[in-house]
């Protein structure tokens, strides 16, 4: 049921992975949602607080109202590269052309306070991207991200398009001035929030949006940024899911150039012109991306012991570890693993990190 998943995202302590855990393990999300205060109480620890059920239903007329429609995780819609990440957003709210997400994604991303130069180059770049038959995926943010959807909606043809990916709820624009390009996006291309209407832009929400552009793409492109920048953030992020990471080099005077001429130096591609991005990604084909597997690693079993969740618990302390380490030195199977971190997330003991990590709270 649309309303209990819904229910199940919006609920404290549950994220992208303890979600996905969750459904694999009972099944449903109604399933999931009785079972929480068992889980919480194995892992020393109350029940998370859940969603009011007034509230999602609110949600979910206003979202139907505003004309736009939910995209679950186990969607066959769902797009298979943004699947193949291990913190896919759960649920995601989208206005527009849909058919878009089965389409090849190019994301590109910059400077906030980009110079005239590279917001031309990055326009240039996405009317041609577009008329390739590739889509552009940016945040719609100031700079090379408006050029970015600029350029795409001026070179749509065949099979291109782009798709803006908003940090705050899908009716709310951010900055101010690209409302008008906003709903020009959801009209005539795609627009996709995580957040629920109503969501004003808040810090630790553009870090979630950046790996929703990343994870859309095949490869990121890097117009021009700071040495440190959201714009290097979802760069970093693209290189950790194995995707092509490509940046435009600048002028060493410029600031603004100096963190692509870093990427490009760490390695990443080199890019002049559409067809340097073109001959990194088209060999890709989508339909490869290896769909993710069960967080369990398999059956997931009835419990784990007492010993078992005193063996994981003492391995765990305030400097987050990869639980692959958590695994070999527990000598506990990894589902077993799972599910005791599983337990003390949802009883508030556990935090998840980039990277596969966790540590305890506080």
């Amino acid at each position: 049921m649309a309303a209990d998943r819904l229910r199940l995202i919006r609920s404290a302590n549950i994220g992208p992975v303890s979600y996905a855990q969750l459904l694999a393990r009972f099944g449903t999300a109604t399933a999931a949602i009785d079972a929480i205060p068992m889980l919480a109480a194995r892992g020393g620890g109350r029940a998370p607080v859940l969603a009011d059920p007034r509230l999602i239903d609110r949600e979910m007329a206003t979202v139907a109202r505003l004309g736009g429609q939910y995209l679950f995780s186990d969607d066959p819609d769902y797009p298979p590269l943004l699947a193949a990440l291990e913190n896919a957003p759960p649920a995601l709210i989208l206005r527009g052309d849909r058919t878009l997400l089965s389409r090849p994604g190019i994301a590109m991303v910059g400077a906030r306070n980009a110079s005239a130069a590279a917001c031309r180059f990055a326009r240039q770049l996405g009317h041609d991207l577009a008329n390739e038959g590739m889509v552009v995926v940016s945040g719609l943010a100031r700079g090379i991200d408006t050029a970015a959807h600029v350029g795409a909606l001026g070179g749509q043809t065949g099979d291109g398009g782009t798709i803006a990916v908003v940090a705050t709820g899908i009716d709310i624009a951010f900055p101010p001035e690209n409302a008008e390009l906003q709903e020009r996006i959801a009209s005539e291309a795609l627009l996709i929030a995580e957040q629920p209407p109503g969501t004003e832009p808040r810090a630790r929400h553009f870090p979630y949006r950046n790996r929703i552009i990343a994870g859309l793409a095949m490869g990121t492109v890097v117009v021009e940024a700071a040495p440190k920048s959201g714009s290097l953030i979802t760069a970093r992020l693209a290189a950790e899911a194995g995707r092509e990471v490509m940046a435009v080099p600048g002028s060493p005077l410029d600031p603004r150039a100096q963190g692509c001429n870093q990427l490009i130096r760490d390695g990443a591609t080199l890019v002049q012109n559409v067809a340097d991005i073109l001959e990194q990604v088209r060999p890709i084909d989508p339909r490869m991306v290896r769909m993710p597997t069960s967080p369990f690693g398999g059956a997931p079993p009835e419990d784990a012991s007492d010993a078992e969740r005193r063996a994981i618990t003492a391995l765990l302390g305030a400097v987050a570890v990869p639980v692959d380490e958590l695994i070999r030195q527990s000598g506990a199977a990894p589902a077993i693993v799972q599910t005791v971190l599983l337990e003390m997330e949802l009883a508030g003991r556990l935090e998840r990190h980039a990277g596969g990590r966790v540590s305890l709270t506080g």
